[in-house]
């Protein structure tokens, strides 16, 4: 039985239920049907999932679905939502209120943002940030919601640190919002709200290439452990989370319930990010959860999503190539891997998909690899296209010149929805009903969404600047240039 924690009295007391959390990102060139990824969730025992946005498709799915929701906002949306409570009034009303009556969607939290103190933002959006939890707070409770919906703000474990020591018993929030998280922590207290923070142990392993690898998962016994105190840490993940317990006990708020909003690990895009891992990370997760497992710190389990439930290949690749790849599915609802989650169950994968013909776009064998117009194509092809699996130490970066300007043809193929004019590369590739995926390589057919047109080019260039492909793209084509001066 698994045992996630849900729900908060007024005293900040944590209630227990049984289920999963997970998050579901909608950055899918060709997204599942909502109802087939309610289903998928419902036959895994997951009954809490965060959105990232007010999805009208998925929330008009998830009601009635004995689901609990948190619904995000976009950090684009803080600064007007901060201007206004009537524009706050106005989200809450169209975006929650709606879907709580008309559709029965059973709403829990409202998550104000994402990670927007970020290093890496700067100052973007830390005059906007509280203003808005704030405005949200006052429309939920003019909507007659205060109680039922809770409004969050989901940081990254970036907003405290443990000095130079490293042990989590000096952890506090970092210098330069020091003052500002206190108020947001307040505020959350005052109003019976968690704290929900994102901890990604994986990220310490790909920012630092010295970071002991076993330490960032759970029942290492090769990891060096963490001495403070009285206290042992054998992974990153307790660490880091009672880091933030002690930054909350330093200011006065020790009982504050925590939610940990993302946590997982990548199976593709980086050396590090494989099927390998990733199912050691997140058996491991759940294995902890299942037997009611907190930190040395607070011995109750935190409520916990999963990221992701599903990959999304419209994901900025700026982080990392692995971005695409935090699935505990497919993009298509197929099995990964297999992860126990308790009484004897398995993950099962999601039923109904319909796909497109089963035909993929290669190379034709009689192009060369020395083709002038060859690179052009693969750069074309994965500047519009998911190509992250090419990469060093991903799952197709082991492949020849001539595989490798396949796979990238054939992505752009399917998500083109195999087309005709898709497969066309300067006469340098032919249509195959030969599956020809080897090794650990997939060669994707993709889901059958309905869309039978070729976006013009106009289309395509928007995109292209929407999701900013092209340095992968590059990429992609100097591996591929390589790959040919070898040959």
């Amino acid at each position: 039985m698994i045992i996630f924690l849900v729900g908060h009295d007024h005293e900040g007391l944590t209630k227990g239920v049984e289920g999963l959390g997970c998050n579901w990102g909608l950055q899918a060139t060709h997204p599942l049907n909502p109802n087939i990824v309610v289903k998928l969730m419902k036959d895994n025992g997951f009954n809490k999932v965060k959105l990232f946005e007010a999805d009208p498709g998925a929330l008009k799915a998830l009601g009635r679905s004995g689901i609990q929701v948190m619904i995000g906002i976009p950090n684009e949306l803080l600064a007007p939502i901060a201007s206004s409570v009537s524009i706050a009034s106005a989200w809450v009303e169209q975006n929650v209120s709606k879907y709580i009556s008309t559709n029965g969607v059973d709403v829990r939290y409202v998550a104000v943002g994402n990670e927007p103190f970020l290093t890496t933002y700067g100052d973007k959006f830390l005059n906007t940030t509280f203003p808005a939890l704030q405005n949200i707070q006052a429309a939920l409770i003019k909507a007659g919601l205060g109680r039922q919906v809770k409004a969050t703000v989901p940081l990254n474990a970036d907003v405290y640190e443990s000095a130079d020591s490293g042990r989590p018993s000096i952890g506090d929030f970092r210098g330069d919002i020091h003052d500002l998280m206190i108020s947001i922590v307040k505020f959350l207290s005052d109003n019976g709200a968690p704290l929900t923070i994102n901890i990604y142990p994986f990220l310490s392993l790909y920012a630092d290439s010295n970071f002991p690898v076993d330490f960032a998962f759970f029942n290492a016994s090769g990891a060096a452990p963490v001495v403070d105190g009285s206290i042992t840490y054998t992974n990153v993940f307790e660490a880091n989370f009672d880091t933030l317990i002690s930054a909350l006990e330093k200011n006065g708020f020790a009982s504050l319930p925590v939610i940990i909003g993302e946590v997982g690990w990548p199976s593709d895009g980086d050396p590090n990010a494989n099927l390998v891992y990733a199912q050691r990370f997140n058996q491991g997760l759940i294995d902890r959860i299942n037997q009611g497992k907190g930190t040395p710190k607070r011995r109750t389990p935190p409520e916990i999503y999963i990221f992701g439930l599903i990959d999304e290949d419209k994901k900025s690749v700026l982080p990392g190539n692995f971005e695409r790849h935090w699935g505990i599915f497919n993009y298509d609802g197929s099995l990964k891997y297999s992860l126990n989650v308790g009484n004897g169950r398995s993950l099962v994968a999601a039923k109904g998909v319909k796909y497109l013909s089963r035909q993929w776009c290669v190379m034709s064998p009689q192009a060369s690899i020395t083709d002038p117009n060859l690179p052009g194509s693969v750069e074309y092809a994965c500047t519009y296209a998911d190509c992250t699996s090419l990469g060093n130490g991903s799952s197709c970066g082991k492949l020849d010149a001539m595989s490798n300007a396949s796979y990238a043809f054939n992505m752009y193929y399917q998500t083109m929805n195999q087309m005709k004019g898709s497969c066309t590369f300067s006469n340098l590739s032919v249509v195959t009903k030969i599956d020809p995926s080897h090794d650990t390589c997939r060669y994707e057919i993709m889901i059958d969404v309905g869309k039978h047109e070729l976006p013009p080019r106009s289309s395509l260039a928007a995109a292209r600047g929407k999701h900013s492909y092209s340095v992968t793209a590059l990429v992609f084509v100097l591996t591929l240039m390589m790959k040919i001066c070898v040959v």
